[in-house]
């Protein structure tokens, strides 16, 4: 296929009207990448409302992974808001919440008992997690470690957590305390001297137990690790190999538990339910959302039983588990093993990959290619040797991808972030790397 036509020059006039009165009405705390004023989506497609139709390489922040509106989706969502809307799961109960939950259960990483737990987005995940890790500890346990480039959310809990600008933290100070942060393993941008990407996930692991637990704070008084398997935020960092293994026996042998942030990276994204599975760790609990509702506000909190043992009273939400939300995470899991979209994100997410590592072979702006499935990240640099960030050619391509009828946006310093619904054809996808390919050769001219 080809990329959808831009037909007028966005912003369109209905467009530029409702830019005005978005900013009468709204707090303007958000980053806008371009002004995108979304009507209606089908598929892998979005139309704003002037007419103009674009190839969503974003999936609304990788959220639709089914694809927007589909049929069975929607039909399944139209079932239960004719049934019931709302029945506080926190003081009663209802079918769906034990029908959904079984197959929630059922695609996550625990190989014994589990639980869960119903939130209502990712960042309340988090909070959560952190919640059920310190108080399963019963109060003994009282620091968390968390990553460098990590974004876990922007509530006061998990913001304190968050380490991926510093804009998401300024002003907000105090914020949670018992919070150490050590270096990720960026091995393309190694905070340690490595040489290889194994050396690099050696060195964070031996700076976590030769100098914060060794010299900073005792490993009895740590309840949990928290991390995303692969840096969402933060430039779509796949970490090497050995990295999680190691940190998962170093977690065991100090009984520190390990959460895993699979917020942005669960449902599918890399080709597996979750991207912990891509390195055959078993997390102790497990964050999700994002994609799990396809756009409805739902977060589960998954965690071995033993685990997943606050008392009565100590944590619950009105809204979690709302039964709308529920019925399309499970029409979610449905469409995506009958729809065998864990393979079709591998498949296409192979043939993305191979495309844009040749494109790296003749453009001097592509510095590394890295992903798994339909998470993929191409950092861009203006020099290959001194890396520096080509921060202007990416803001450049991103707009111009948008003019263009291509929807993708950036992480972390100069990456574009690739993740469109797990749906897509390889045609598709060649239909947006062609743009893709003509605007990275039109950027190097900026470089010069």
């Amino acid at each position: 296929m080809e990329a959808p036509a831009v037909r007028i020059e966005p912003p369109g006039p209905r467009a530029r009207e409702i830019l005005g009165k978005d900013s009468e009405i709204l707090m303007q705390s958000f980053v806008r990448w371009y002004p995108l004023v979304v009507k209606t989506g089908k598929g892998v497609v979005v139309e704003d409302v002037d007419g103009n139709k674009y190839l969503d390489f974003n999936s609304g922040l990788a959220v639709m992974n089914v694809g927007h509106n589909h049929p069975r989706v929607v039909e399944s969502i139209k079932r239960q808001a004719e049934k019931l809307l709302h029945y506080s799961l926190t003081d009663f109960y209802y079918e769906e919440a034990v029908r959904v939950g079984e197959k929630i259960k059922g695609i996550m990483p625990f190989t014994g008992d589990s639980r869960l737990f119903y939130a209502n987005s990712g960042a309340e995940t988090v909070e959560g997690a952190v919640k059920i890790a310190r108080g399963h500890f019963r109060g003994s346990r009282q620091y968390i470690i968390g990553f460098l480039g990590a974004f876990h959310g922007r509530t006061m809990g998990a913001v304190s957590i968050t380490a991926s600008k510093p804009v998401q933290r300024k002003w907000f100070s105090p914020l949670v305390p018992g919070v150490i942060h050590v270096p990720y393993p960026y091995s393309y941008r190694c905070p340690f001297k490595a040489e290889t990407p194994e050396e690099c996930g050696e060195a964070v692991i031996g700076y976590i137990e030769d100098w914060i637990l060794s010299k900073l704070v005792d490993p009895s008084e740590v309840a949990a690790f928290i991390l995303e398997p692969i840096q969402g935020e933060g430039g779509y960092i796949v970490p090497p190999d050995n990295f999680l293994p190691k940190l998962r026996t170093l977690s065991r042998r100090h009984g520190i538990l390990l959460i895993v942030d699979e917020v942005q990276s669960g449902i599918g994204r890399t080709g597996r339910w979750y991207a912990v599975e891509h390195w055959g760790v078993e997390p102790d609990i497990l964050t999700s959302a994002k994609g799990i509702a396809s756009g409805l506000p739902l977060g589960v909190i998954g965690g071995r039983k033993e685990v997943m043992d606050l008392p009565a009273g100590s944590h619950a939400s009105t809204f979690g588990g709302n039964p709308v939300s529920l019925a399309a995470a499970e029409a979610v899991i449905d469409v995506i093993r009958e729809e065998k979209l864990l393979d079709n994100a591998t498949r296409v997410g192979e043939h993305i990959m191979k495309r844009l590592n040749e494109m790296s072979d003749y453009i001097e702006l592509i510095g590394e290619v890295r992903g798994k499935g339909l998470m993929i990240g191409v950092e861009l640099v203006r020099d290959k040797y001194t890396k520096e960030p080509a921060r202007k050619e990416m803001a450049w391509i991103i707009n111009n991808a948008f003019k263009r009828g291509l929807l993708i946006i950036s992480a972390g310093v100069s990456t574009l972030r690739i993740a469109p619904p797990l749906i897509i054809t390889e045609e598709e996808a060649d239909a947006g790397l062609d743009i893709i390919e003509s605007l990275l050769k039109e950027a190097v001219k900026l470089s010069v």
